[in-house]
């Protein structure tokens, strides 16, 4: 009896320690963003039993190292399929490394939807560009992953509103994100204007948006770009500013 008195004291001081060490554990990776981003076993299927092990050792950077040249490959070799796999177990073993999270999004966005919209096996246009916009789909949510990891840093909003802008045509989305990029403490001075650019081309937003044109404009020449005068003009028309509140936006000449 005392043997089983002993063991349960035991199993109570351990479960206590490890559910201590548990939610220390977990504090500590919700203040570094690690959010959605866990080791399951799909990276054990690509890097073995071995690098699992390594993995969850502290080895995660050398196995994230090997598996995204591995990814490299895949892009060679137009593997798609097997690249989001191994995009998906980088990002997951090393989830604070902006740079996995770009290169996913861009191969998934740009080079698999390419080949996806180019398919010559493929004769049917809808089905190309169905699977076109699968791979959208798919580089907008590496994109959005990873801000979840990353929602300090500027570079992720600045990709997600670009493709959003380029690819979805949804401006409404893309000045968000640019304004999101623009709040972050290492943004680019371009990422303010982009957000209104777009907030120009979005729906009900023209008021909004002219105002914030209207203000960089008046904060001198460094901010009068020849984008901004161009929607500035645009929206001075668009909104009936009066012809005595508006800037005298010089005409474009035509060659």
């Amino acid at each position: 009896m005392k043997r089983v008195v002993t063991g349960l004291v035991i199993l109570l001081a351990f479960g206590a320690a490890k559910l201590r060490f548990e939610q220390s554990l977990d504090a500590e990776y919700k203040a570094e963003f690690f959010r959605g981003a866990k080791i399951d076993l799909s990276v054990r299927e690509q890097v073995g039993q071995v690098g699992f092990i390594a993995a969850l050792s502290g080895f995660r950077a050398v196995i994230a190292d090997g598996l995204y040249l591995t990814a490299f490959n895949a892009f060679a070799n137009m593997q798609w399929g097997r690249m989001v796999l191994l995009f998906n177990n980088v990002t997951t073993l090393q989830p604070r490394m902006i740079q996995y999270w770009n290169e996913a999004a861009w191969h998934m966005a740009y080079n698999a939807a390419t080949a996806a919209r180019e398919d010559p096996f493929q004769p049917k246009e809808s089905l190309r560009i169905k699977a076109e916009r699968e791979y959208w789909k798919l580089g907008r949510d590496f994109l959005e992953r990873g801000i979840r990891n990353n929602p300090d840093h500027y570079q992720l909003y600045d990709t997600l509103g670009t493709l959003l802008r380029d690819k979805f045509k949804d401006h409404c989305a893309a000045a968000e994100a640019f304004a999101k990029a623009a709040e972050c403490k290492d943004a680019l001075g371009y990422e303010k204007r982009f957000a209104a650019y777009e907030m120009a081309e979005c729906p009900g937003k023209e008021r909004e948006a002219y105002e914030l044109l209207l203000k960089y404009y008046n904060l001198g020449e460094g901010e009068r770009l020849p984008t901004l005068l161009k929607y500035l003009g645009r929206l001075q028309e668009a909104l009936h500013i009066p012809q005595n509140q508006r800037v005298y936006i010089q005409p474009e000449k035509h060659h």
